[in-house]
């Protein structure tokens, strides 16, 4: 039976526990991210008049509105994906690798927008000239290898020790990429079985060389439903759709790179068991959405935010987002396109959360945070 003692001893140790200060919350898993792909990735290596072609106003408002509330040079209203990623371990925002002045201890960001994951030598042999930015993959990869050098991790073989420490705490965010290599064969000579044996083969051997080099924790992102991007819509007539009112015949050519992506990914996965693949499954996320899209806020699937012409799409190759006949919605979160071909921090937001939390990595991401954490 309760005593009024009994009550006031219970009650006087309840108030101390709730003053007791609970255990100190655990490290963040992760100290550093290096992060690689395009323009969905990209937080300011690329800048106007050096992206891709239609789209280079990026150092121009409204881009950078939502939450930066001036241009950095992210190809959005506000944050990517990577961004997220980035708050969800606690870490700062990448900086991009072509700023040298940046403070690069927690990471460092090499994707560029217009980069494909073919070496750009390819598309100049073929004559593909849309491509104002020439970096590639590779590009990528040998700005990697130059931080790689300053941190004496030459060769992982050579030097397993310097090369075990840069990964031990790394998470290496491979971003889509991919898509412009599509982008830039279209109306070509080049058939698009070529660009997807070949961009598939320039991802995954990317991949191969990071984990050669000492990385245990990786991700790698397909491609999303790119026949859902105003562009697409735009350009294509309007017989090409799927069950969701994309492009069909673009999100088909997507899904397919998806899936050779993800067998070659698993592939990888066997050979190098110590290490931790994740593939984020864009496609599908993206659809999700799209799928759900009132659920979650979103009230324009197709057309931009910001733009030209008003329209079906508000869209205008000729008036891209950033230009002086462009203007952009009140409302970006209500939107899943920014300007076209990128995406508003609404909809990246919700990626995000798809990737971190939900069922759209494999494995998921969050037995990747596990695995480092009893690693630690």
């Amino acid at each position: 039976m309760w005593t009024l003692k009994t009550m006031s001893t219970f009650s006087t140790a309840v108030f101390l526990l709730l003053l007791t200060p609970s255990s100190a919350t655990p490290p963040p898993p992760f100290k550093k991210i290096y992060a690689f792909g395009d323009s969905y990735t990209d937080t300011g290596n690329t800048k106007s008049g050096t992206g891709p072609r239609a789209f280079t106003y990026v150092s121009n408002l409204p881009y950078g509105r939502t939450f930066f509330h001036r241009p950095t040079n992210r190809y959005s209203d506000g944050r990517l994906v990577i961004d997220f990623v980035a708050e969800s371990l606690s870490l700062p925002y990448l900086p991009p690798y072509l700023n040298r002045n940046a403070d690069t201890s927690a990471g460092i960001n090499y994707a560029v927008a217009g980069s494909t994951a073919i070496r750009h030598a390819f598309f100049v042999k073929n004559n593909l000239t849309l491509i104002l930015t020439p970096q590639s993959l590779q590009t990528q990869l040998n700005w990697f290898n130059k931080t790689l050098k300053g941190k004496k991790c030459k060769n992982a073989v050579l030097s397993p020790a310097e090369c075990e420490a840069v990964f031990r705490d790394a998470l290496v965010w491979v971003g889509e990429i991919g898509a412009n290599d599509y982008a830039y064969s279209v109306g070509s000579t080049v058939r698009s079985g070529t660009i997807l044996r070949r961009a598939v083969r320039s991802v995954t051997e990317f991949v191969e060389v990071l984990l050669n080099k000492g990385a245990k924790y990786v991700v790698v992102q397909g491609l999303p439903t790119t026949g859902c991007l105003t562009l697409a819509m735009y350009l294509s007539p309007e017989t090409d759709r799927d069950d969701i009112g994309c492009v069909a015949t673009v999100n088909n050519q997507s899904y397919i790179h998806n899936t050779l992506l993800q067998t070659n990914i698993q592939n990888l996965r066997r050979k190098y068991p110590k290490s931790i693949i994740v593939y984020a499954d864009y496609w599908n996320a993206y659809r999700s959405i799209v799928k759900n899209a009132p659920k979650l806020g979103f009230h324009e699937l197709y057309k931009t935010c910001c733009g030209s012409s008003g329209g079906s799409y508000n869209f205008d190759l000729l008036g891209t987002c950033g230009s002086s006949s462009a203007s952009s919605c009140k409302n970006p979160s209500q939107y899943i396109n920014w300007d076209g071909v990128h995406l508003t921090e609404g909809m990246y937001k919700i990626l995000s959360d798809l990737f971190l939390k939900g069922a759209f990595t494999h494995p998921p991401f969050e037995s990747l945070l596990r695995s480092k954490q009893n690693a630690a």
